[in-house]
């Protein structure tokens, strides 16, 4: 069963950031170091919520010292997938908005201030980063710039979806919205982030906005058949709940969404 998030009421900060991580090495302690900065800056009352997906380089350790009254440190014992990870994280935030950033750098820690600044101008239901955005700097590979072409109009027609992209590892959500979605999420990997967004899109939040972001050097490896077959198989996974079983309209608790 998903992870349970209480209500708007039980907000006490502005602002929750989940930080998934998998064996990140060095690069963990100096991008949270670095979110710890960027948030006290803008003036925020937040959190920073890392939580280790089984990791098993020592990685954990590295954090001691890291922002001692900022940052809550999870560990699952196994590894399960991102998507478990950040479902683990989300589930204990006190944020008024909770959200999450990939762990290893490559979206840097300043990108959120644009987010910042945008829930506080108003208070979007769900604020997404975008590699397809206009004003986006990302480097990558032609193929794998077919590759997330060709993904986003399958999630077009398969969920109705109005996003350029729903796979950038950057997203801050407003609590009411998390709280009726997250229990109701079950993939443990790559579709995390597709679920969560056709989950609470199907639940009347579409409130979606799409920033730009700038991806530092990624995208050096090929997308192998495996790797391709997984993720349709898990996008297909989250097509049948919501078309053919109607699982996302249950109440959470009511029977498995698998």
């Amino acid at each position: 069963m998903a992870e349970a998030l209480a209500g708007p009421e039980a907000a006490t900060l502005d602002l929750t950031v989940v930080v998934p991580y998998y064996n990140p090495g060095s690069l963990l302690r100096r991008h949270l170091v670095e979110l710890d900065r960027v948030l006290t800056e803008a003036g925020l009352d937040y959190e920073l919520v890392a939580v280790s997906d089984g990791s098993t380089d020592g990685s954990p350790a590295s954090l001691d010292g890291v922002a001692p009254d900022r940052l809550r440190r999870l560990e699952l014992a196994k590894n399960r997938g991102k998507g478990e990870a950040l479902r683990t994280g989300l589930a204990v935030g006190r944020g008024r908005y909770l959200g999450f950033i990939d762990a290893d750098g490559d979206i840097p820690a300043q990108q959120l201030r644009s987010f910042v600044s945008l829930l506080e101008s108003r208070a979007p239901d769900i604020v997404a980063g975008s590699k397809r955005h206009p004003a986006s700097v990302v480097a990558y590979p032609p193929a794998r710039r077919l590759y997330s072409w060709g993904y986003q109009q399958l999630c077009r027609v398969l969920f109705d979806l109005d996003l350029r992209d729903t796979q950038t590892g950057i997203k801050l959500i407003r609590r009411e919205v998390l709280a009726a979605a997250l229990p109701r999420t079950v993939e443990e990997r790559f579709a995390f982030d597709l679920e969560l967004l056709v989950v609470a899109a199907h639940l009347g939040y579409r409130d979606i906005v799409e920033l730009p972001v700038t991806i530092r050097e990624r995208f050096t490896t090929t997308v192998s058949l495996r790797t391709v077959g997984e993720i349709l198989t898990d996008t297909l996974r989250v097509w049948w709940r919501l078309r053919i079983r109607h699982a996302y309209d249950a109440e959470p608790g009511a029977g498995s969404t698998s």
